[in-house]
């Protein structure tokens, strides 16, 4: 994983401001009521269990995993979760906790790397969204995390996750240009497609306006490099993690999975016992 969203942090929120934030909020929290205490039978074995008791009294805690500038982290937070959010890039969490400070909202912040955090205790859920996990590069790293997921999670704890497809890279976005602009700050989004090892790699121009005057603009790059993957390729993942897979999604439309699903919405969770 390489290092990324270093200058871009500054103005990442705003060339995010079409993403649908409230209504990932809202799909996020409708998947973590439906499976945070498990399925029937397992209720039924673990009823008035220590298990269970202690379940029903964590679960309300969340992680979000690659937590950017914490836009997910607050709507999460104020639906009542108690959150920590974890980014490896110090400069994106910096704008989170600028949030934080505006909105007093008790979030906590790590700066970890998602294939290596530790946490204090376990949570109740996990969430990764706006493919956080496509940054991991090899199918180890996605399998690491995976079992940290699965290390850090109370029994019946749920695992929320979006990824963008091989079919994305290869043939909605791989190869092409593209470019925003906004009142003070424009983009150009470079892409490349590398067939053989199934990674994009995309450059980023930046122009943002300077406080000198309306006609002087400062200019950076970066590039980031994302792996694209298939859902039974996830579903691997998640197996040899431990983990127990739930159902699927297209993340743009909310309907079934397809060839052509660009983005995928992935519930799991960790057995009861």
């Amino acid at each position: 994983m390489t290092e990324a969203y270093t200058d871009f942090a500054a103005v990442y929120d705003t060339f995010m401001d079409d993403t649908p934030y409230e209504a990932w909020c809202e799909h996020l929290t409708a998947l973590l009521d439906k499976y945070k205490s498990g399925t029937a039978a397992e209720r039924d074995k673990n009823d008035g269990s220590v298990i269970y008791e202690n379940l029903r009294q964590e679960q309300n805690t969340i992680l979000d995993l690659g937590c950017g500038t914490g836009t997910l982290t607050e709507l999460l937070a104020r639906r009542g979760y108690d959150m920590i959010g974890i980014d490896n890039a110090q400069e994106m969490l910096q704008i989170a906790m600028e949030k934080r400070e505006r909105s007093g909202l008790d979030i906590l912040y790590l700066m970890q790397d998602m294939r290596s955090f530790e946490l204090y205790g376990a949570v109740g859920a996990v969430v990764s969204v706006c493919d956080s996990i496509n940054y991991l590069l090899t199918e180890e790293d996605v399998v690491q995390t995976f079992r940290l997921v699965n290390n850090y999670l109370l029994p019946g704890g749920v695992f929320v996750f979006d990824f963008n497809t091989v079919y994305k890279y290869a043939t909605v976005i791989g190869d092409a240009t593209i470019a925003e602009e906004r009142d003070a700050c424009s983009f150009i989004w470079d892409n490349y497609y590398h067939e053989a090892e199934q990674i994009n790699e995309y450059d980023l121009t930046v122009f943002v306006r300077t406080d000198e005057g309306a006609d002087l603009y400062r200019r950076f790059q970066e590039t980031h490099y994302q792996r694209g993957y298939t859902l039974a390729q996830m579903r691997d993942y998640l197996e040899r993690a431990g983990l127990l897979f739930e159902e699927a999604s297209d993340a743009d439309t909310g309907g079934g999975v397809t060839k052509k699903s660009g983005r995928i919405c992935v519930a799991a969770r960790k057995a009861l016992a």
